[in-house]
C-alpha cells in the first residue's frame, strides 16, 4: 500500500532543490543525461554519541518512487521559474522530457531494521546520471530522519531495560509527515505502541492513550473527572494523578479503581507527569499495592530520554512503563544524522569500463569511498557481529581476506605493512541486496512487524561494548584492501591535478 500516494494524493516530483533540477538540465543540455551513474547513501558519524544506528526508511522511498512523474502542473510551475535576467531558467523542450521521464534506476539498498555504521553504503543507485541525482534530496530526507529517529528509540528502548515504551510526541513533531515518519521509525526502533492515531491507520501501529490535564480541569474536583472517565472509558483507566497534589491524586486513583473492579473492570494504571519521579513512584507504587493493585501500571512522562530513563532505573524507580515524546519524536539532542549522497562510479555507455569517483577534501572524514560498494558483515562463532568490511563489487576479494582500517592509515598504498587478514572460511554476509531493477520491485518487503523484529535480533548480535549509552567502543568498518589502494591512488591524482 503506497502511504504517500494515501496522504498527499499528488505528485512529490518537486519535493527536491532547485539545484537538483539545475544541474539536470545542465546534463541534458550538455549530452551527459544518459551517463551511467552510481551514487551511494551513508553517514559519516554515529548519531547520539553512540556506536551504531538502526537502518529505517526503505519502504518510504519505494512509496515515493512507485509511479514518480512529473505532472502537468509540476511542469507549469518550473516553467515559471526565471533567472537574475527574468528569463526562464528550463526551456520548453527540456520540460517535454520532464514531462516523459519515468523512474527507471536499479536500487540496492540494506533492509531496513539493520544495524549499521558510519561509511557504508545504506543505498545505492544505478542508473542514468540526470535520474540518480535527480533523487538525491529525497533519499537523504527520508533515510537521514527515519534511521535517525529509529537508533533514538533503540536507544531508548534499551534504557528501559525491557519494559514497553510509548510515543508520544505528536504534538511536538515537526509539521505532519514529521509524525507520521517517527512514527512509524520509532515503532521499528523498539516502541510498542504511538499516540499518533493516523499512524497507527496508515501502518499497523498499536495506538494508546490516556488523558489529559485538561480533562481533570474541566470538572469541578479530580475525583469527580476520574470517576467520570471510569464511567465513559472504563477498559482504558490510566489516570493522570499530578494535575494538582500527586499523592492525592494516586489515593483517588485506587477509590475508582475499586469501583472498577466491582464492576468487573480494572485500573490500568496512573501517569506520572512531574516532580520527583523516582520518589512518586516509589510512593505510588506502596500505595498501589497495598490496596491490592499489583498489576496496575505506573506510566511516567515529561521530557524523557534513554539517559533519564536510565538514571530512574539506576536509582530504583518504580516505573514500567514509559512515554516518551519530544526528544524522540525530535530527536532533540541531535536534530539530523549527516547522511550524504556521493557519485562513486561513471561511464558513458553501458557496456564500457567504469570511472572511479570520489569526493576530496581536507578532512578525512569526509573523502568518500569510489566504486560499486558492497558491505560484509563477519561473524564469530557465537553469530555476534566481528566486523564489517566495504568493498568494490567489480573487484571482490578472493580466499583470504584483507583489510584496512581506514583511519589507520594515510601512506601511499604500496607501502601498506600492517592489515589484518581474515581466513576465507569465516561466516559472513552481504548487507545490500536488490531492491529494484529497471525501477521495477524485485524483492517483497517485510511487514513493519518483522522489521520491528528484526532490530532486536539485530541488537542481540551486536557487541554490547558497541551499544552502551555512553563512550561506546568503535565498531570496525574496515576498507578491503584493493578498494583501499584504489582510494589512496585516486586521492593522490587528485591532489596532484589540484596543485599542478
Amino acid at each position: 500500500m503506497n502511504h504517500i500516494k494515501q496522504l498527499y494524493g499528488h505528485s512529490l516530483a518537486l519535493l527536491t532543490d532547485l539545484y537538483q533540477l539545475t544541474m539536470a538540465y545542465g546534463y541534458w543540455q550538455t549530452g551527459k543525461l544518459n551517463q551511467e551513474a552510481v551514487f551511494t547513501l551513508f553517514f559519516r558519524k554515529p548519531p547520539f554519541h553512540g556506536g551504531y544506528s538502526i537502518m529505517a526508511g526503505l519502504a518510504t522511498v519505494l512509496d515515493y518512487l512507485d509511479g514518480l512523474c512529473f505532472t502537468e502542473t509540476d511542469l507549469s510551475f518550473l516553467a515559471t521559474l526565471t533567472g537574475v535576467d527574468n528569463k526562464p531558467l528550463f526551456n520548453s523542450n527540456f520540460l517535454d522530457y520532464l514531462g516523459k521521464l519515468r523512474f527507471d534506476c536499479d536500487l540496492d539498498a540494506i533492509p531496513e531494521g539493520t544495524v549499521v555504521f558510519p561509511h557504508e553504503p545504506l543505498l545505492r543507485v544505478q542508473g542514468s546520471l540526470l535520474q540518480c541525482q535527480l533523487l538525491e534530496t529525497i533519499l537523504i530526507n527520508v533515510i537521514n530522519f527515519q534511521t535517525l529517529i529509529a537508533t533514538k528509540a533503540a536507544r531508548i528502548c534499551q534504557a528501559t531495560r525491557g519494559e514497553p515504551v510509548l510515543e508520544f510526541g505528536s504534538r511536538r513533531a515537526q509539521g505532519i509527515d514529521g509524525a507520521l515518519s517517527a512514527s512509524r521509525a520509532a515503532y521499528i526502533g523498539g516502541c510498542a505502541a504511538t499516540s499518533n492515531v493516523l499512524a497507527g491507520k496508515l501502518y499497523g501501529i498499536p495506538v494508546k492513550g490516556t488523558h489529559a490535564h485538561s480533562w481533570v480541569m474541566s470538572f469541578a474536583n479530580e475525583m469527580e473527572a476520574f470517576q467520570a472517565y471510569a464511567k465513559v472509558l472504563p477498559n482504558n483507566c490510566i489516570f493522570l494523578v499530578d494535575t494538582f497534589d500527586t499523592l492525592q491524586g494516586v489515593k483517588k486513583a485506587i477509590e475508582v479503581g475499586q469501583w472498577l473492579r466491582e464492576n468487573g473492570h480494572q485500573l490500568v494504571g496512573i501517569r506520572l507527569d512531574s516532580g520527583d519521579l523516582v520518589k512518586l513512584s516509589q510512593q505510588a507504587r506502596k500505595m498501589l499495592d497495598e490496596a491490592g493493585f499489583e498489576q496496575a501500571h505506573i506510566v511516567a512522562s515529561n521530557d524523557l530520554d534513554e539517559h533519564l530513563i536510565a538514571e530512574f532505573k539506576s536509582a530504583g524507580a518504580k516505573i514500567n512503563l514509559w512515554g516518551v515524546g519530544t526528544k524522540l519524536i525530535t530527536s532533540y539532542d541531535q536534530p539530523t544524522l549527516g547522511g550524504v549522497y556521493k557519485l562513486t562510479a561513471i561511464r558513458d555507455e553501458p557496456d564500457a569500463q567504469w570511472q572511479y569517483r570520489l569526493k576530496l577534501s581536507e578532512e578525512s572524514i569526509k573523502i568518500s569511498n569510489p566504486g560499486l560498494l558492497q558491505v560484509r558483515r563477519f561473524m564469530d562463532a557465537q553469530g555476534k557481529f566481528s566486523g564489517d568490511m566495504i568493498y568494490d563489487q567489480l573487484q571482490p576479494p578472493v580466499d583470504e581476506v584483507h583489510l584496512v582500517n581506514p583511519n589507520a592509515f594515510s601512506v601511499h598504498p604500496a607501502l601498506i605493512e600492517g592489515y589484518t587478514t581474515l581466513p576465507a572460511d569465516i561466516p559472513y554476509q552481504d548487507l545490500l541486496i536488490p531492491v529494484l531493477r529497471k525501477g521495477k520491485p524485485v524483492t517483497e518487503l517485510p511487514l513493519l512487524e518483522q522489521i520491528r523484529q528484526k532490530v532486536q535480533t539485530q541488537l542481540t548480535h551486536c557487541p554490547t561494548e558497541i551499544k552502551r549509552l555512553n563512550t561506546p567502543d568503535i565498531y570496525p568498518v574496515n576498507l578491503e584492501i584493493k578498494l583501499y589502494q584504489l582510494k589512496q591512488r585516486l586521492i593522490s591524482e587528485a591532489r596532484h591535478v589540484k596543485n599542478s
